[in-house]
């Protein structure tokens, strides 16, 4: 029988306080936030991953390097990944470390396949044999489906796929999951969960070929922002929405071992590219756009969208803030950086008015 705990959907510091945790990625946009949540609930944080490589980046600003246990190595070192299980001895690892841009994968294929493929395989490798691993999250995307080019959402069951390198990696990925899943560590009692979750959103990205930051580069800079595939659409969400999800996964999966599967974290709707960049400029309040007429560059899926049903009727978890909201949060987080408030009290910010369900 499936154990259900009351208020899955909701993040509980108290499950977390005290919790050894090993968090792959933790310099990247979406391993520093949740790095930062951890921490500031009073878990025992270790991070593996390469050096931050933007400038500004949140890693920095945050001084994540004070919060946790900064192991600065490369996720497809198999002696990196064995040296941070051994120093932490975790019991929970969220593995977010990849090469997650679609353009670069098509630069450095070899590269992506590498990080992402051989990447997993070292980390699940690295907790083979180690019971006291209660539950491994692995990140994937919501791009592994094999694309049909149709608006209809991707429910788990869809077959897996991949165009481009950085989707095939992906795919991949699961595959690799899925088979030390079966062979070695659900019979040590080791959860294993994939993530797939949308188009991220948020404060503090300033990564190459990001809607969001390439936006903010460019208005306040006085630049026209370009727009190369503006009706292309995405399952767009807040940052705060998928690591919320990740966290109550695995408050979840802790007692219920068995929901040991893939996971699909999306906002209800997809939208389009202009429809964001159009809440964008509206909530900034300022800037000129450019919106191409033809397509240009290497390929990238047209239409995705995310059928997120198993999440909602199994813990409950649905999105807290909608695409406006997730963009003005997004756009107020830029622009009040630019007037000199701190990185850290607009993170907090922004959790606490997650956790309280406030707009």
């Amino acid at each position: 029988m499936v154990n259900h705990p009351t208020q899955t959907s909701i993040v509980d510091p108290a499950f977390w306080r005290g919790r050894r945790v090993l968090l792959t990625g933790h310099t990247g946009f979406k391993g520093v936030w949740l790095a930062h949540w951890l921490s500031g609930m009073g878990a025992v944080v270790h991070g593996l991953a390469l050096a931050p490589v933007t400038e500004p980046n949140l890693f920095d600003l945050l001084k994540i390097e004070d919060k946790v246990s900064s192991h600065i190595g490369d996720i497809r070192d198999i002696h990196a990944v064995t040296a941070a299980m051994d120093k932490c001895q975790p019991e929970f690892v969220f593995h977010l470390a990849a090469q997650a841009l679609v353009r670069a994968s098509y630069r450095e294929p070899l590269a992506t396949f590498a990080c992402n493929i051989m990447g997993t395989a070292n980390l699940l490798e690295a907790i083979r044999g180690r019971s006291d691993v209660k539950l491994a999250l692995i990140v994937t995307t919501d791009k592994v489906y094999r694309n049909l080019e149709q608006i209809k959402p991707y429910p788990e069951t869809a077959e897996l796929g991949g165009h481009d390198p950085y989707s095939a990696s992906k795919a991949a990925a699961e595959l690799v999951l899925a088979s030390y899943r079966a062979s070695f560590l659900a019979g040590q009692g080791t959860a294993v969960l994939a993530a797939r979750a949308g188009n991220v959103i948020g404060g503090g990205d300033w990564s190459e070929d990001r809607l969001l930051p390439d936006a903010v580069k460019a208005w306040q800079s006085g630049q026209t922002l370009q727009i190369r595939r503006p009706d292309s659409v995405r399952p767009w969400q807040h940052v705060l929405e998928p690591l919320s999800a990740y966290l109550c996964l695995a408050q979840y999966a802790h007692a219920n071992p068995q929901v040991s599967h893939a996971w699909n974290i999306g906002p209800d709707d997809a939208a389009s590219v202009r429809t964001v960049v159009e809440l964008a400029q509206a909530a900034y309040g300022s800037g000129q756009t450019e919106f191409a007429t033809d397509i240009v560059g290497p390929h990238e899926a047209g239409l995705l969208a995310l059928d997120a049903s198993k999440l909602k009727q199994t813990l409950g978890i649905t999105p807290r803030w909608n695409l406006e909201q997730a963009v003005s949060r997004s756009m107020h987080w830029y622009r009040d950086f630019a007037q000199a408030q701190s990185a850290a009290e607009l993170c907090d910010r922004d959790i606490a008015a997650f956790m309280a369900g406030n707009a």
